[in-house]
């Protein structure tokens, strides 16, 4: 169903959302599909198979996982238009599973799913995604939203209906075909403008848009969109900096719109979005609705393009998956900006794309031979981040090479790939000298070049392959003399044995220990181990916070919140390494957490503020800082609570006091 109404698919993809189990769960084999349905029938329901393996493996990391999964994309892309309407259909049945399994899903979703049903204009399934998704990862301020939202539904009501009764009766008026409606902004978006902007959710001024959808032959689209914002404009003043003209350069996803904001009636600030039914039909199906219209042309267009530039991406050398998924998302699921060539032909690049980045979007020599740029006539360095409209010329130079530095410049990942493929074909130049270097030392040592000696010396100095010796060989990071203290038994070299190390039997060797209080804080999984761990400093959780244990590298058992910054890169990344964690009953302990604090600057504030604090509650301030302007204060307090029911007790308490607008719980610094 979900293919069908929501998305848009055809007959053939349906049939193969319902068959794409079938290979695997039953004795149906692909053979039995292609004769029955047809081979591209078969080639989509394989791809889907293969996606199914490819997430049921619990060994393998999400971000190894959504690189197979995009290989997939570039044969056909319906297979992941499919797996999005099975991702809508997962979250939108998350209740019943356990809370780990929820926050491993819901992260993986709101990290590449949703920015990718984005990518592919499907705004209502993106916009879904990222609410369910918040449902888990912020229960509480998804609740909070959802609850005013509803409480100020029939207030909202009436405002639109008031800005919108003028524009009726004008585009009636003008004898237009059209709908004029508005919509409430998604929780998930409105949650961002309060955390963004820092402001409650009273002070969120753009709650719902006001959408225009316009019944017009193709070869009047623009000119009747243009019409009506014309009408708009006269009848509410616009704010000229939010204009935003998709109708000129359409997204690269295909959306087409006319965005302004205008100031409604009681002094309120409005979105408005003018569109034709054709334009929004791709807005709300994307990629179903592109097939749809390609038929109409044979032309190249920007999915095609786009799905060009995934191949040349995925065709090059494997790379690290993290690294790969965060350069795809940078790459491929970023906003973008449209800049020009100096020939007026139009390149759409991520948001923060650089000169170097250009350079490399026109052809690969011109990347790697990028000295510096021309921007409207003026020269910047190839560092320079771009702007949309900017018109860019490149300057090369024969003598130039990349450096490592050079990925430090670029957002892309084909300049990134580029550049990599160029310093690894000029570190194997360097290479083949250490190489030889090696030989003659070995020779004069009266022993062979051989696999063995090779291997041996790569494990004494601790690196990943011969290659890494012979450049560290050749650029002088390995000094050979090194090599006396090795015995040569026959042609082969021995690495000396460590020394023995004297114990002084004086002195404490036995491991620390932590604090046995600390230890019976938190208790892992089902068992109720008690175990070694520490607390991030990223989000700093205290008892009662929602948190999971991560196992990381080098660092054992780390205690994150749900709500942490860095939580949703970690659960969509590494999964598997995420244990179920909840806290021990503990009172003995206290930890620092941090109020941010804004109100009236009345006589006497402070003093009520420490009285609740250090008085009624008897918790500690560890820190103190309030600034005071045009009769408003800010502040932020450092406390320590033992749990989140105290910390909890402290805001109400703050919130209750005359004058205070906002209390918000913030990360402090260790």
């Amino acid at each position: 169903m979900i293919c069908v109404e929501e998305i848009g698919l055809g007959v053939r993809s349906t049939i193969c959302a319902l068959l794409h189990d079938t290979v695997e769960d039953t004795d149906i084999s692909l053979e039995d599909v292609e004769m029955e349905f047809g081979i591209e029938i078969a080639k989509i329901v394989d791809g889907l198979t293969k996606i199914s393996s490819v997430i049921d493996t619990n060994t393998s990391q999400q971000a190894e996982n959504f690189k197979k999964i995009l290989l997939t994309l570039t044969d056909d892309p319906r297979v992941i238009l499919i797996k999005l309407a099975d991702r809508l259909h997962n979250m939108r049945t998350l209740d019943h599973m356990k809370r780990e399994k929820q926050l491993k899903i819901a992260s993986e979703t709101v990290w590449v799913y949703a920015p990718l049903a984005h990518r592919m204009g499907l705004y209502s399934i993106k916009t879904e995604l990222e609410d369910l998704s918040m449902k888990y990862m912020e229960p509480d301020a998804y609740r909070d939203i959802a609850k005013k939202l509803s409480e100020t539904k029939r207030e909202r009501t009436r405002y639109i209906n008031e800005f919108i009764r003028p524009l009726k009766e004008k585009m009636q008026a003008g004898n237009f075909d059209f709908e004029i409606y508005g919509r409430p902004k998604s929780i998930h978006s409105i949650w961002n403008k309060i955390k963004k902007k820092a402001v409650a959710f009273e002070e969120v001024y753009d709650l719902f848009a006001i959408r225009v959808i316009l019944n017009s032959p193709p070869e009047k689209e623009k000119e009747d969109c243009w019409k009506v914002y014309s009408m708009v404009t006269d009848e509410y003043n616009p704010a000229p900096e939010r204009l935003r003209d998709w109708l000129s350069n359409p997204k690269s996803n295909g959306y087409e719109a006319l965005h302004t904001t205008v100031m409604g009636p009681q002094g309120k600030w409005v979105e408005v979005q003018i569109r034709t039914k054709r334009m929004n039909e791709i807005a709300e199906k994307g990629l179903a609705a592109h097939y749809k219209y390609k038929e109409e042309s044979s032309d190249e267009d920007r999915f095609d393009k786009w799905f060009g530039q995934i191949r040349e991406v995925l065709s090059g050398p494997d790379t690290d998956g993290v690294d790969f998924l965060q350069d795809f998302k940078t790459s491929f699921l970023a906003e973008e900006i449209y800049v020009y060539t100096p020939k007026g032909e139009v390149k759409m690049l991520p948001t923060g794309s650089t000169a170097l980045d250009f350079a490399f979007s026109i052809h690969s020599a011109i990347g790697t031979k990028c000295i510096g740029a021309k921007v409207h006539h003026k020269l910047v360095p190839i560092g320079h981040k771009l702007r949309s409209g900017d018109q860019i010329e490149i300057i090369t130079s024969n003598k130039q090479k990349p450096s490592e530095d050079w990925l430090n410049l670029v957002v892309t990942a084909k300049a990134k790939n580029k550049i990599k493929d160029s310093l690894r074909e000029e570190k194997r130049h360097i290479a083949e000298d250490g190489k030889y270097i090696l030989q003659r030392k070995l020779e004069s040592m009266g022993a062979a070049y051989s696999h063995h000696n090779i291997e041996e010396l790569v494990h004494f100095y601790k690196l990943t392959s011969s290659l890494d010796l012979h450049y560290r060989i050749a650029t002088k990071y390995i000094d050979l003399r090194e090599l006396k203290e090795f015995q040569v038994l026959g042609d082969k070299i021995e690495i000396p044995r460590p020394k023995p190390v004297h114990v002084d039997p004086l002195v404490d060797h036995q491991p620390k220990h932590y604090d046995k209080k600390d230890s019976e804080l938190i208790i892992f999984g089902e068992s109720s181990d008690k175990i070694m761990y520490t607390l991030a400093k990223c989000c700093h959780p205290i008892p009662g916070d929602d948190v999971f244990g991560f196992v990381s590298t080098g660092k054992g058992l780390i205690i994150h919140r749900t709500t942490c910054p860095n939580a949703t890169q970690l659960l969509a990344n590494y999964g598997h390494r995420v244990v179920k964690t909840k806290w021990a009953k503990n009172k003995e302990i206290s930890f620092l957490t941090g109020l941010k604090i804004i109100g009236l600057d009345d006589v006497g504030v402070i003093n009520k503020i420490t009285n609740v604090i250090s008085g009624d509650l008897r918790i500690n301030i560890a820190g103190l800082s309030i600034d005071s302007k045009e009769g408003l204060f800010q502040g932020t307090i450092k406390v320590f609570v033992h749990d989140k029911e105290e910390l909890e007790e402290l805001v109400f308490r703050l919130k209750s006091l005359k004058g205070i607008q906002t209390v918000d719980r913030f990360e402090t610094e260790s």
